[in-house]
């Protein structure tokens, strides 16, 4: 794991390989899918070796190391990061590697299937990035166009190897260059994160053509316990900013930083590191404004902050995002940084955010405080029963489209099940395996591999026996919302609209008796 830099399983799994030893199919292993992609994981090798040669020996390959010069981009860096260039041509890979290898390359998504039959590459005229997982195999390719054709950078699709919403590009660089990684900046591109290694700053990923998901962010705090946003400063970089902040909340577990880093106008982290250099360009990182700082500011600009009522509203705009937070001393944080902002007392802000009790930081699930609900319950509590579903029907997670719908709902255990949610949302493909592998060093991960060992809870009709929890959770989430309505003396007119629709939601959907008996 330490030389390597891997996580444990894949410890266990490369070791394994190297002795010819069979990784027994239990609970905790891979599916049987993913130990028969060995071979694609050799051929995506055998490609990236090849558009490395194309680099240095094609007619066209200076035109490709021309623009790398023009970019200053070094030999060294290049070598690093396994640059290389896909020739033009339609079926110059299908040329090289033969008709045996085209179902396996259009499997990886190297080459695409003609609607008249046949394949064509599907990369052509391009500067190629492999894209490597945490154990440094090749899982999809980048490719930058060298004229101005469209779409400048063109990505792998998704495939058995390769899915963007969990794929880090740079990771695997930053961890070889790096013992013990204490920060990580997520950028935008392929040539940020280049550049930036060149200049020796070794912990720079970027994202693949997508918003930083909630499994970008587990894989990141996995590695370290910051991440650092860089975005642009126009108005694009806003958004994406924005975008980032709200899936970020959810991950914010104590001990968890996430910071914001916006470059000035024309800038990105590769012109900018070389026009500053890194000194000046760390300098910047270092001062990025905290999550707290950038929330808060973010949503003050919306509002007047002179006024009591923009204060009022500012609570309100804070609500939904104080909500997502996970239980905890964070969360605890920046409810107290909001009373502040809004000189109210905290016990009544926590209140009015929805919360019986103030928020106060939790210990961590002892033997005698169990987050799923107690042992000798009866009857294991909603939260409990949907969250076994869950586990063991993970394709489940698609029958909820809007999880934190859930968030300001007082039960325990509800923010474990909308992390599950969200996480089974955007990775249907996920087993039971995989699941119980992204909880493994959290504290929640003994309750939920406890929680998989027992029986499925049903037979037959999941769906409908989940997607009836579903509904009684957020009946109860309706419910106690119209309590702390109905107990606030003074109500503002949204207020007042809210508790209509409470009401009329009541009204149209009545007690049912459901759940797993």
């Amino acid at each position: 794991m330490e030389y390597e830099r891997l996580d444990f399983l894949d410890a266990v799994r490369d070791l394994a390989a190297h002795v010819g030893m069979e990784i027994p199919q239990g609970s905790y292993s891979a599916s049987s899918a993913q130990s028969n992609s060995k071979p694609l994981y050799e051929l995506m090798q055998q490609v990236s070796s090849f558009y490395r040669q194309q680099l240095k020996e094609h007619p066209r390959g200076s035109e490709a190391i021309n623009y790398l010069k023009a970019r200053s981009v070094s030999g060294e860096t290049a070598a690093e990061f396994g640059v290389g260039y896909a020739p033009p041509g339609w079926d110059t890979l299908q040329k090289h590697f033969g008709n045996d290898n085209t179902q396996p390359l259009a499997t990886t998504g190297m080459l695409i299937k003609k609607e008249s039959g046949g394949h064509y590459d599907r990369f052509r005229e391009r500067i190629m990035f492999p894209i490597r997982d945490s154990r440094g195999r090749i899982i999809g390719f980048g490719g930058r166009v060298l004229g101005d054709d469209t779409p400048k950078y063109l990505n792998s699709p998704e495939t058995p190897l390769f899915h963007k919403g969990q794929a880090l590009y740079g990771l695997f660089e930053a961890r070889q260059a790096n013992r013990n990684i204490q920060r990580l900046l997520i950028v935008e591109g392929y040539m940020d994160v280049v550049m930036l290694a060149q200049h020796n700053i070794r912990y720079a990923v970027a994202t693949l053509g997508t918003a930083t998901t909630i499994e970008h962010l587990e894989l990141m705090f996995r590695t370290t316990s910051e991440v650092i946003f860089c975005f642009d400063g126009d108005r694009a970089g806003r958004e994406a900013a924005n975008r980032a902040l709200e899936n970020t909340l959810p991950a914010m577990q104590a001990g968890r930083q996430a910071r914001f880093l916006f470059l000035p106008d024309g800038e990105d982290p590769d012109s900018l590191v070389q026009k500053e250099g890194k000194v000046a360009l760390e300098a910047r990182i270092d001062a990025a404004a905290p999550l707290s700082t950038y929330l808060y500011e973010h949503l003050a600009r919306q509002v007047d902050m002179s006024s009591i009522d923009g204060q009022a509203r500012l609570v309100e705009l804070a609500r939904p995002h104080l909500n997502k937070l996970p239980a905890g001393v964070f969360k605890h944080m920046m409810v107290t940084r909001l009373a502040e902002i809004t000189r109210m007392e905290e016990r009544s802000l926590s209140r009015l955010l929805g919360n019986n009790k103030p928020i106060t930081a939790s210990a961590p699930p002892s033997h005698n405080q169990r987050p799923l609900g107690n042992k000798q319950d009866k009857q294991p509590s909603l939260v409990r029963q949907a969250i076994t579903l869950l586990l063991n029907t993970p394709s489940l997670g698609q029958l909820e489209t809007e999880p934190q719908r859930f968030a300001s709902l007082n039960a325990p255990g509800i923010t474990l099940l909308i992390e599950l949610l969200e996480m089974l949302r955007t990775s249907p493909h996920l087993t039971t395996g995989a699941v119980l592998e992204r909880w493994r060093e959290r504290e929640e991960g003994r309750y939920l591999a406890k929680l998989v060992q027992q029986e499925n809870l049903v037979d037959s009709d999941q769906e409908e026996i989940f997607s009836s929890l579903l509904q009684q959770l957020y009946r109860r989430h309706v419910i106690q919302r119209k309590d702390i309505l109905c107990n606030t003396q003074e109500l503002t007119q949204p207020e007042k609209e809210e508790l209509q629709q409470l009401y009329k939601y009541l009204n149209e959907n009545p007690a049912t008796r459901g759940g797993v008996k």
